[in-house]
């Protein structure tokens, strides 16, 4: 394993990477976006002077500066520090999570290394899309695009090394261990994860045409098609239920603070989000868990 000066040096890689992050997400225009829109100095957004490399290292100009512009002194979103902090997490706990894996995933070095790279730019384009989807309530089909491409991607990778099959009483190419032998079609990596795919599209497209779209985007089925491609069957379902369950969460907190109406829409591609982060590092937790709770 490497030594923690290695997790350290991708923590400050990844922050870095976060404040491009920062720059796509807030010069990101629905109407007439252009990869032109990325060049560019960056610039205070009220005052609009230039900033000095010294008001630009990721997470810590935002706390010398008192989370102020220097110039101006008008406040600064929190956006920064927490995008760059979540993609520095990124870097590391992805790599540290696939390493560390109980042996009933049975990757091999090679295999975890392509799956850390896959997973880490997976989960920056899902902070991507969180981003601009509570920002503008829209998911570009580009970022959904790009998703599927990562999951196709990863499939190719397990199929190379061992495909879908049963291995050390777990399912190789799902975060459920044991449990994924239960609700598996068959021991076909493709079909397993074309199912997923399908499963997203089918549930929320579904909701998308029940509710006309007030309920669900269409851009959000298109996210959970991408994920079902990303993660497979049945994995995808869990990520689905907890989104629901995180989304009615903090629906019925924002109405006890008055923050939203029963009508207004809430998006939903972060819960989606947050629904693959807590099926990628606990999802053999979580359903172990819940069958304990029968004693099954």
């Amino acid at each position: 394993m490497p030594n923690p000066l290695f997790y350290a040096f991708l923590f400050i890689f990844g922050a870095c990477f976060g404040s491009f992050l920062n720059v796509v997400i807030f010069r990101y225009k629905p109407e007439n976006f252009s990869i032109k829109n990325l060049f560019g100095r960056s610039r205070c957004s009220h005052c609009h002077k230039t900033l000095r490399f010294y008001e630009l290292f990721p997470i810590l100009s935002f706390f010398a500066q008192a989370g102020k512009c220097r110039s101006c002194r008008a406040r600064l979103s929190w956006q920064y520090p927490l995008v760059e902090l979540l993609a520095g997490l990124v870097f590391v706990l992805v790599p540290l999570h696939f390493f560390d894996l109980p042996m009933i995933y049975a990757f091999p070095a090679i295999e975890a290394i392509i799956l850390s790279v896959i997973w880490v730019v997976a989960f920056l384009v899902l902070i991507l899309i969180s981003a601009i989807d509570l920002r503008f309530q829209i998911i570009p089909d580009f970022l959904n695009g790009l998703l599927a491409l990562l999951g196709i991607a990863g499939i190719f990778t397990l199929r190379y090394f061992s495909d879908f099959g049963i291995a050390n009483n777990g399912i190789h190419g799902s975060f459920l261990g044991r449990y994924a032998m239960i609700f598996r079609v068959g021991d076909s990596l493709w079909v397993n994860f074309i199912l997923g795919a399908v499963f997203g599209l089918i549930l929320f497209g579904g909701l998308h045409l029940l509710t006309r779209g007030r309920g669900m985007g269409l851009g959000d089925a298109k996210l959970a098609a991408a994920l079902g491609l990303l993660l497979g069957w049945p994995d995808i379902v869990l990520v689905s239920a907890l989104a629901f369950i995180v989304g009615s969460i903090v629906s019925i907190f924002l109405l006890v603070k008055k923050k939203k109406k029963a009508k207004d829409q809430l998006p939903f591609g972060p819960f989606l989000a947050v629904g693959t982060a807590l099926v990628f590092f606990f999802g053999y937790e979580i359903v172990n868990a819940y069958f304990s709770l029968f004693n099954l």
